[in-house]
């Protein structure tokens, strides 16, 4: 279906604020996101000499197209949770969690463990996303870290490595949007200036390593560990499930996901690997659902774990499950489109880029805020770092601009990052929610002080990149930032302090 675009100005930022602000206000994700998608369409409908209800047929054009786009992922989805509630019916999850226990000790050894499998499966954010929490969720519920917490971590170990893994689609994405033919070597160029994703990682580890939080996400470690001391000790009847029966589905799923995205790609056809798995990833990840479903079928029905009714209705209730936070996805989708291709969001914030006559040394700084900015409103970073890279090419080609291109290409893809790390209508964060199965508010709530602390830093580290057109300066300098912060936050945690004074009162 064919949309024409209408510059609405600073009216296209409008709906976006409102989703996001809605959100946050009100703790409810569906009305807000809905609001904030019809606000969009009215103002593209009045811009256009359109009535009220062109705007609602604008709405739900949006949301069909948005579906049939994504008809791969929507598929995926519900395939990978069917696989999800196969394995913990089967009692795989429950065996899997009681032998990890045996050798993940404490907290710190399985956020370590979180971490290290996040920065693994890179392949593809979202399948990282669903993947990691599958696996981890029952180790970490079984040591009381909290699902605010998983969801962090799979959150921070989805976007932020993919963004610097030569070998995913994201690498694909950012070589195929510069305009020279040696695209990818351009990308391997920005790594160390993608500031953004390194120091997320690093936070990871920090706070994985020292158990040092603050805010919200304290907060909610806390919780979990006083309904831990509330509960009784579990009585019920070990399940007949083996470790296997979780890790052999998963495993193959991975395995067929990677196979699929590189036959979907044509791979065996020539195609060389990492643009294979570029050209359609979620096509290739439908087939390693597909292929983890079949493996479950095969080893859990000739054992009788279940009998064929229960694992039918165990499919069903899989894809029930999903319905949630689908409906979610899919509302951020349109609500995406709407701004980017109904009243052009990315092209006024872009526009500003493009027309500010400043010091040659602030480009990486304004252009990270800028690709925070527009990621933030729109929910995605593809969509951002596609608009705003000819920009950065066509400034950084003037004369003298050269030497800027890799630090601003750097910026943009971490500013790009950022936004969606943290946007409540962002996928990955959606699916970070999902896979950790942790309230989509909860996560953003607590997610949101440890990414804006990063990319406050990450801001000043393009302040020293920008003038010394090195990347290793603001590194040093951005790690030793990091840690200080994190450990005065902790020792000096206001809303700590703030809860401690309000149960003082109340006593």
């Amino acid at each position: 279906m064919e949309f024409t675009m209408i510059e609405t100005g600073i009216f296209s930022v409008i709906p976006p604020f409102i989703a996001i602000v809605l959100a946050l206000v009100t703790k409810e994700v569906y009305s807000s996101l809905f609001i904030g998608l019809l606000s969009g369409t009215l103002i593209y409908a009045f811009a256009g000499g359109g009535s009220i209800f062109s705007a609602f047929s604008a709405t739900f054009d949006m949301m069909f197209t948005k579906i049939a786009d994504n008809a791969y992922m929507i598929i995926f989805l519900a395939l990978l949770w069917a696989v999800v509630v196969l394995v913990s019916k089967s009692g795989g999850s429950e065996a899997y969690g009681r032998w990890a226990e045996k050798r993940l000790k404490n907290k710190r050894s399985a956020a370590f463990a979180t971490s290290f499998l996040g920065i693994l499966i890179f392949i593809d954010d979202g399948f990282n996303c669903l993947t990691v929490g599958t696996v981890m969720r029952p180790i970490t519920d079984r040591l009381h870290i909290s699902r605010e917490k998983l969801a962090y971590i799979i959150d921070a170990t989805a976007a932020p490595v993919c963004i610097i893994a030569p070998v995913s689609s994201w690498a694909v994405a950012v070589a195929s949007e510069v305009s020279r033919t040696d695209g990818f070597h351009v990308f391997l160029s920005t790594i160390p200036y993608n500031l953004y994703a390194l120091f997320t990682i690093a936070m990871v580890f920090l706070i994985s390593f020292t158990g040092k939080d603050f805010g919200p996400m304290k907060q909610a470690e806390l919780q979990a560990m006083d309904a831990a001391a509330q509960e009784e000790a579990d009585s019920t009847p070990q399940s007949k499930g083996r470790v296997f029966d979780l890790v052999l589905p998963i495993l193959v799923l991975i395995i067929c996901a990677i196979l699929g995205m590189a036959y979907v790609g044509g791979f065996f056809r020539g195609v060389s690997f990492s643009e294979a798995i570029g050209a359609n990833p979620t096509a290739g990840l439908t087939l390693g659902a597909f292929a983890g479903l079949v493996t479950a079928m095969l080893l859990y029905l000739p054992r009788k774990l279940m009998k064929p009714k229960e694992f039918i209705e165990s499919i069903v209730s899989g894809i029930g499950s999903i319905v949630p936070p689908m409906l979610i996805l899919i509302l951020s989708w349109s609500l995406g489109g709407v701004c980017r291709q109904l009243i052009g969001t990315g092209e006024f914030i872009s526009g500003f880029v493009s027309t500010t006559n400043l010091p040659l040394g602030l480009l990486p700084v304004l252009i990270f805020i800028i690709a925070a900015l527009m990621s933030f409103s729109m929910g995605t970073s593809w969509g951002t770092f596609g608009m705003l890279i000819p920009i950065v090419t066509m400034i950084c080609s003037a004369e003298g601009a050269g030497a800027y291109l890799v630090p601003a290409l750097g910026a943009t893809l971490a500013g790009s990052v950022y936004g969606d790390h943290c946007s409540p209508i962002s996928d990955t964060t959606i699916l970070a929610s999902t896979g950790s199965q942790c309230k989509h508010i909860r996560h953003v709530e607590t997610q949101l002080p440890y990414a804006t602390l990063v990319a406050v830093i990450c801001g000043v580290c393009y302040l020293i990149a920008g003038f010394t057109l090195t990347p290793w300066i603001s590194i040093g300098v951005g790690i030793v930032l990091l840690v200080a912060c994190v450990l005065i936050l902790n020792r000096f945690d206001l809303l700590d302090k703030f809860r401690k004074k309000r149960a003082a009162d109340s006593q």
